[in-house]
């Protein structure tokens, strides 16, 4: 099958004749069944991806298509699809099916995008190499003996192998970005706000928002342009207008950019990984761009805030899943309370039961202000450090992750080891400004390697189009 990086490609072989939806859609499905061992997909939709290509093909013919006409999108096992399995990749929405459509997936669909099937992840999206899954681990199609990264590494591995040409995932503290630098395509976080989450499982709410993973900038450019913009139905998405940012992507403008000397002096950094991105910085520096070191002194509360406020706030989302209304529920109960504790204890995984325990004692009333309270002063001191940094440098530059892809079982015997591998990602949580890892090399192993930018907030305009900018230039130099 010929590989298509862009959606200018897919729409100029359209344009030839040499390509409809439904072929695309037929490559797209060869590819998932040939590469099934990755685990990428729970689910395809195979019948009904056939059904809206040939919708879209006759849309195209007759000069009505939508912005997302020839796309094929996988969406994330967290993202409502009325009539569609969700389960969060957990045993304890088993046999669920939405009643209703995220708004982020429905504004996909009204311009013509392809759904073509749900995607693996780490349950309820907690954690970071896709190995906490119900359904087995997904795995890296680079080097299968190695994670994807999480917790949507389902997502990055589908666009990676090329079994659809994008994915919708959800960023809770790096779940688009650092699994994008593991499989070596684009990960993007907006602004917190700037797409609705209507429709989007909870996990830790003031944290979590809708993401893209692409091959190339432009087209995560055009799928925010889609999704963005208010929503009745999510009172927290953000009310401003919603730019064109895929027309916004070419800038010639040089930058100010700090990169955050405390991350590269990080004990756990690998040195390729290192070289790699300083590589960079050195060659944005000749291209006329101003490069500064900056400080970032809290670099080692940001994993310990991101950790306490993130497990309290699922400790209260994942209440709800209790086996009386929906979902999975224990045949082996007697009475009301051991539905509850039997149905949640069959129902989660350990990772998930993990994260309720220690969101529950943080909220409990003894360490309630010693914990929950301490690490939302920290969280306001990261937002403000990192608001104050980007009033003066343009961009924030810094490692993704720590490391390029690690071996499946590596990390999971250690939590904490786990924990740190969010260490560059979750800052921008914090803050809720946008992010995008980009992949900028490999290492002596043919890994990855991701750079990640940070900007202020609602400025994606000029973080893309200074992505697409970098993108380019490494382009050119390799």
């Amino acid at each position: 099958m010929r590989q298509y990086n862009t959606l200018r490609d897919i729409r100029a072989a359209i344009a030839d004749r040499q390509l409809t939806c439904r072929q695309l859609v037929e490559q797209y499905l060869q590819n998932i069944k040939e590469k099934a061992s990755l685990n990428a997909f729970l689910e395809v939709f195979e019948q009904e991806a056939f059904t809206q290509a040939d919708i879209v093909d006759h849309k195209i013919t007759n000069g009505t298509a939508g912005k997302l006409a020839g796309m094929v999108i996988g969406i994330k096992d967290v993202l409502a699809y009325k009539g569609h399995s969700l389960q969060a990749s957990s045993h304890i929405l088993d046999g669920f099916k939405s009643l209703y459509t995220a708004s982020a997936v429905e504004r996909l669909l009204q311009e013509d995008a392809i759904i073509i099937g749900r995607q693996n992840c780490d349950e309820f999206a907690m954690g970071a190499s896709n190995e906490t899954s119900a359904f087995g681990n997904v795995l890296n199609a680079d080097d299968p003996s190695r994670v994807p990264g999480g917790s949507s590494g389902g997502s990055a591995v589908a666009v990676q192998a090329d079994l659809c040409f994008a994915s919708i995932g959800s960023d809770t503290g790096g779940s688009v970005r650092q699994p994008a630098s593991f499989c070596g395509v684009v990960g993007f976080k907006p602004t917190y706000s700037r797409i609705s989450r209507y429709g989007l499982i909870a996990y830790a709410s003031s944290f979590d928002q809708i993401g893209v993973i692409t091959k190339s900038v432009p087209d995560a450019a055009l799928l925010l342009e889609v999704m963005a913009g208010k929503d009745d139905m999510d009172s927290t998405a953000s009310q401003r207008e919603v730019p064109p940012y895929s027309e916004l992507l070419s800038s010639e403008k040089k930058y100010r950019i700090g990169y955050i000397r405390d991350c590269f002096e990080s004990e756990g950094l690998n040195t390729e990984v290192k070289d790699a991105i300083l590589g960079v910085k050195e060659m944005l520096r000749e291209s006329g761009h101003q490069v500064e070191a900056v400080d970032f002194p809290y670099l080692d509360y940001i994993v310990p805030t991101y950790y306490i406020l993130t497990t309290a706030e699922a400790s209260s989302n994942l209440g709800r899943y209790d086996g009386v209304k929906y979902g999975f529920r224990s045949g082996n109960v007697t009475d009301l309370t051991s539905l509850y504790k039997k149905t949640r204890a069959e129902g989660f995984g350990q990772e998930v039961q993990r994260r309720i325990m220690l969101g529950t004692f943080v909220l409990s009333a003894d360490y309630y202000d010693a914990y929950y309270t301490k690490a939302q002063k920290v969280r306001r001191l990261i937002k403000e450090k990192t608001d104050e940094l980007l009033q003066a440098y343009d961009f924030l530059i810094l490692p993704t992750a720590p490391t390029t892809a690690f071996k499946i079982g590596e990390n999971t015997a250690n939590p904490l080891a786990m924990y740190l591998a969010d260490i560059f990602t979750v800052q921008a949580s914090l803050a809720g400004v946008p992010a995008i890892s980009i992949p900028v090399g490999r290492d002596a192993n043919g890994l990855s390697i991701g750079l990640q930018l940070m900007a202020r907030s609602f400025e994606e305009p000029q973080l893309l189009a200074f992505s697409s900018q970098i993108m380019d230039m490494i382009s050119v130099e390799a």
